[in-house]
């Protein structure tokens, strides 16, 4: 997101010197993506943010795909992934493909022996179930039901749940995840025909300084291998920061759906973009006013994208027998449309109270063998009468 945000002491000037009350100098670092050309802020440490003291053997932690080419509907029972203590073990990742991954975690615990930095991928995490804080070393992001977190590659980072019973789909984006063009003007700004604007941007927030010394632990993910990379100092040592580059939450509770007289196409409930695949939001909202309006999606093959949906909330007015926590994925080369019935059980409704994630790639998804495990087997068959 284009909007400047500060936290903290900083210079007057950026690249000039920057002392302590004790004399000694604080530590300046650029933390920015592509290059010097996209965003970026800077970061002033107390201690020199380079300092590593020991690097462990690396784990594999890439997917495991079960299916490369497939062209199979799927539904897969999201809430029977396991709980699990740890956060990156809980994490599962269900598709893939070279743009992004896509997954499901249900961790119970908070992250407290160890750091955790994506040096690959922007990461998208939706909090299903659950509420707490995400701590940055830019500062504090309090999270709840329906939040997207935005978090920049290269961003250290713990997580603290309030909540036991935690459930969130994850995305992990090798290119940056950025707010749609359409929505932007030529300076970055947020227009009127927005479903969201910047007021509904929520930044970090209460920047937590800690200048220790000791051996902190940050699990690095970079090229599907994590390293356990120990620091001589805490990471959170910054002292103030500037700029562009930061995690951000926006709520799915604040994006305002766009309808009208007929139905309107997926592209009107998109959320965010990236290099081959976007993000929408299905939310809330009133039918199509048209008299002879049918509500429920008309059929449509997928040409050229993939699309997953991530059932939240609600009904899902399109879909028969879709509980919350499902995913379903409807793969190039076929066309989907509504359930047998769905269509007619529409024309006449007011409103729908679903919500749901939508995702659309336009390489095709891999399915992995964490996906088969939680694989109903039968959703391809659901359009059968």
């Amino acid at each position: 997101m284009p909007i400047y945000h500060s936290l903290g002491k900083i210079p007057h000037k950026r690249h000039t010197i920057f002392k302590k009350a004790n004399g000694k100098y604080y530590y300046e670092e650029l933390f920015g993506t592509e290059g010097f050309h996209g965003m970026s802020s800077l970061l002033y440490h107390a201690n020199r943010p380079t300092q590593v003291k020991a690097i462990g053997k690396a784990i594999d932690v890439a997917p495991k795909i079960a299916v490369e080419n497939n062209i199979r509907a799927m539904l897969l029972k999201g809430f029977e992934v396991p709980p699990t203590d740890d956060f990156l073990k809980s994490r599962k990742i269900l598709l893939a493909n070279n743009d992004v991954y896509l997954g499901l975690a249900a961790p119970c615990t908070s992250m407290k022996d160890y750091f955790y930095k994506n040096a690959d991928a922007d990461e998208m995490i939706f909090i299903h179930k659950g509420k707490g804080v995400l701590h940055t070393f830019l500062g504090q992001l309090p999270f709840d039901y329906g939040d997207y977190l935005i978090i920049p590659r290269g961003m250290i980072y713990q997580i603290e749940f309030k909540t036991k019973d935690n459930r969130i789909l994850f995305l992990e984006s090798f290119s940056p995840i950025y707010t749609p063009k359409r929505y932007r003007n030529e300076f970055g700004q947020l227009l009127e025909h927005s479903p969201f604007c910047e007021r509904d941007i929520r930044k970090p927030i209460k920047l937590e300084t800690i200048d220790k010394k000791g051996d902190f632990t940050i699990k690095i993910k970079k090229e599907g291998k994590l390293f356990d990379v120990v620091y001589a100092y805490h990471p959170f040592d910054v002292v103030g920061w500037d700029g562009y580059n930061y995690p951000y939450a926006f709520s799915i509770h604040d994006f305002e759906p766009i309808t009208g007289r007929v139905h309107q196409p997926p592209p009107v409930h998109q959320t965010f973009e990236a290099h081959n695949f976007v993000v929408c939001s299905f939310c809330p909202r009133l039918y199509d006013y048209h008299p002879q309006s049918v509500p429920a999606p008309y059929n449509h093959s997928n040409i050229d994208s993939d699309e997953v949906l991530y059932y939240v909330d609600g009904d899902f007015m399109s879909r028969n027998d879709i509980k919350l926590g499902h995913i379903t994925l409807h793969p190039k080369g076929i066309p989907h449309g509504p359930a047998p019935g769905a269509m007619e059980r529409s024309i006449g409704k007011k409103e729908t109270l679903e919500l749901a994630v939508m995702v659309d790639t336009f390489r095709p998804l891999m399915v992995t063998e964490e996906a088969l495990k939680i694989d109903d087997g039968k959703y391809y068959k659901s359009w059968v009468e």
